[in-house]
């Protein structure tokens, strides 16, 4: 080539670059194909077009002019690297692992090649090994700190979070503004509970790179955390003015928005991300899209979508591991494991406990993982009496399905799936041949690696099958279990609780976050036509409180008519139902502990019957305590009947005689029915796969 045609073809090649830098792809690609009719042979412009199109997600394209590149350019490395990094991007790990290895053999210790290799292998899910590429790159390019996070990246996903620490901070003393290493020193303090320290590394990240809508998004995660939820509505609506399509960012400030009883852009909101749902727009997440009043076929679209997600990010590493199962033998006992961060003074934990000391006598052998540290509390002992508990809690996903795997668990239940402390990554490795979706996630999980979906016939009505992408199993009971040898301790005064000494009072103490403007407006109408009553509510966070007074003063409804009843130990707050005549619940997310609590303290529940699962757990204890009358239709019977027993207290001590009656000999307080009904149910899906049949719908009622 003359040094004129030379000089043309760098002029083009020096365009292309300063369009590329810019980000004008779209602006680059006239200029690409202007250049190619003149020099269709140079392999260097054929690269650079091909990273143009692959910008532009047009990778087919791209591959093909790279492919054309290396025919031209064999030995060259850059075009070696972008055709590894195409490989990646189309889910060819393994090859352009193998590229790479093969462009250091020509090229040992080059950073480029160890860097492009790292992230292959990252994408195969192999971290040890990447992270010993990165750090190999790192000799050859010590001054660039880019590598130093990728290090630390790679740290983080084996869950050594102090040494990913370690690099991030070598990196920012090579860049001390590098946004992404003050988020990566963030993700390092958050994976090992530091929240204040990750927060603040957060907010740097986000004065130093104002434009990134992920750095306000971590913040407000941590604030939440840290329990300052109007800090972090607000870092989350700063993210969605940064990027509208952040569906995590989005589901996340109305959760906070709904916790803080701060309805002023709600509605608004709430429509936009039910559009966002049926649009498939990605990290919205299912448990806080349960308190939004949409139907069944929209929370599986909810859960389906966000399941594909994790299911895309685990399946390098459930390749990596390749488990199988092996089929026991007949007569081998069956392994049931129990995966949980509530194996304490928690929901989950309260629920589960008796039937867990139910089952331990029984022919099960039973292995409950805790996610979460030992609380020393009463029910952690409890547990650990009756049976083994492994503390999991430092382990990460992979190492923990190793475990689970070599334990043998032939059912492995999920207690958490989508709910806080959430282990679906790890269910979506598949360490058990067998997994059940039951108890902490009150719907569908949406997700190919959950076999079964534990309920009852009222939770989960034929009319909603078609809403549950699990195979269902119903109980003849309750799916819920209560322990009923909760001891009740005698209440202090009313005076005491802030109860007035006389008058109705009813109470709902869910979280704040179901108390939505109609369940609210519901119960000031029914302080309207009570004279005389009060509401009393569990105390929420920050400012929730008075918004809500602030909002009864509006609607006629004097402030003193709310009474708030701080968080207390669980035995206190049980005292605190004897003051109660009736309990209220709310819609579209129902009372689930709390209705079990109430029930068993013998207070009276009115429920609204939902049309979703979580709409119907009330429905289902009122119905098998034997008092379907308390469950409602319609707003107006609801309201007329809390009127109607509010205003007659023999209505209301008969119901609570017929409780009383019932925790001495009901089916829902029948822990012993309930465990040999669970360990039947156990029995039928470990049947199934013993004699190879697929997972199928099982009706024990």
């Amino acid at each position: 080539m003359t040094d004129l045609f030379q000089s043309e073809l760098d002029g083009y090649l020096a365009r292309l670059t300063t369009l590329l830098e810019a980000h004008a792809f779209a602006d680059a690609v006239p200029v690409a194909e202007d250049a190619m009719k003149r020099f269709p042979d140079s392999a260097e412009l054929l690269r650079i077009y091909a990273i143009t199109l692959h910008q532009l997600d047009r990778r087919d394209e791209a591959l093909r002019l790279l492919y054309k590149a290396e025919k031209l350019s064999p030995d060259s490395l850059e075009v070696q690297c972008n055709l590894a990094s195409l490989e990646v991007a189309d889910g060819r790990a393994d090859e352009a692992i193998e590229r790479m290895r093969a462009a250091l053999r020509v090229s040992p210790g080059h950073p480029v090649i160890l860097l492009t290799l790292g992230n292959a292998l990252m994408a195969a899910a192999r971290y040890g090994q990447a992270r010993d590429s990165y750090a190999m790159a790192t000799y050859g390019a010590p001054g660039h700190p880019g590598l130093r996070l990728n290090v630390a990246a790679a740290e983080l996903a084996i869950d050594h979070a102090a040494q990913a620490e370690v690099h991030a901070r070598e990196a920012l003393q090579i860049a001390p503004t590098m946004g992404p290493a003050h988020a990566m020193l963030g993700h390092t303090h958050r994976a090992r509970g530091q929240f204040t320290e990750a927060f603040q590394a957060y907010l740097r990240a986000e004065a130093l790179e104002p434009r990134n809508g992920e750095h306000p998004y971590h913040a407000g995660m941590m604030l939440d955390e840290l329990g300052r939820l109007d800090d972090a509505q607000a870092a989350f609506a700063r993210s969605l003015q940064l990027d509208g399509n952040n569906g995590a960012a989005l589901s996340q400030r109305i959760f906070t928005l709904r916790q803080l009883c701060q309805w002023s852009e709600l509605e608004t909101l709430a429509a936009r991300l039910r559009v966002a749902v049926t649009d498939g727009m990605p990290g919205i997440t299912p448990f806080s899209f349960l308190a939004e009043d949409a139907s069944a076929e929209e929370q599986r679209h909810c859960a389906e979508t966000f399941a594909a997600a994790i299911d895309a990010e685990m399946a390098p590493l459930r390749r990596q591991l390749a488990f199988t199962h092996a089929m026991p033998a007949a007569n081998t006992p069956i392994r049931v494991g129990f995966v949980s961060n509530g194996f304490g003074e928690h929901a989950t934990g309260l629920l589960v406990v008796a039937m867990i000391e139910a089952l331990a006598e029984s022919e099960l052998e039973l292995h409950l993982y805790a996610t979460a540290p030992n609380d020393g509390g009463a029910i952690r002992t409890r547990l650990e009496a009756a049976c083994h508990v492994d503390d999991v809690s430092g382990l990460g996903h992979g190492p923990l399905a190793e475990r689970i795997r070599a334990d043998r668990i032939e059912l492995l239940v999920d207690l958490t799936v989508y709910s806080s402390g959430s282990n679906a990554k790890l269910f979506a490795l598949r360490p058990a041949p067998l997994q059940l979706n039951w108890l902490g996630y009150p719907g569908t999980s949406g997700a190919a690696w959950m076999d079964y979906l534990l309920a009852d016939a009222v939770v989960a009505p034929t009319s909603l099958r078609s809403t549950i992408s699990e195979k269902l199993l119903l109980l003849p009971r309750c799916f819920q279990p209560n322990d009923p040898t909760r001891n009740i301790p005698p209440a202090p005064p009313r005076e005491a609780c802030g109860l007035p000494a006389q008058g109705t009072v009813f109470a709902c103490f869910n979280a704040s976050y179901k108390i939505n403007p109609p369940s609210f407006n519901r119960f000031l109408s029914i302080l309207d036509q009570t004279p005389g009553s009060v509401l009393w509510l569990l105390s929420g966070p920050e400012n929730a409180d008075r918004r809500l007074r602030e909002h009864a003063v509006q609607a006629g409804i004097a402030a003193d008519r709310l009474i708030f009843m701080a968080k207390l130990p669980h035995r206190e707050y049980l005292a605190r139902y004897a003051h109660v005549d009736l309990f209220l619940d709310t819609l579209p997310y129902n009372a689930h502990t709390t209705a079990s609590d109430a029930l068993w303290a013998g207070c009276p529940l009115l429920t609204l019957a939902g049309n979703t699962f979580a709409g119907r757990v009330a429905a289902s204890l009122l119905q098998h305590v034997g008092l379907p009358e308390l469950v409602t239709e319609d707003e107006d019977s609801f309201v007329a009947l809390a009127v109607n027993l509010g205003s007659h207290h023999e209505a209301l001590q008969l119901l609570r005689h017929h409780l009383e009656q019932q925790r001495q000999r009901g089916k829902l307080f029948d822990m012993a029915g309930y465990a040999t009904d669970f360990r039947r149910a156990v029995q039928a899906m470990v049947a199934r796969r013993r004699i190879g049949r697929p997972a199928a719908d099982i009706n024990m009622t």
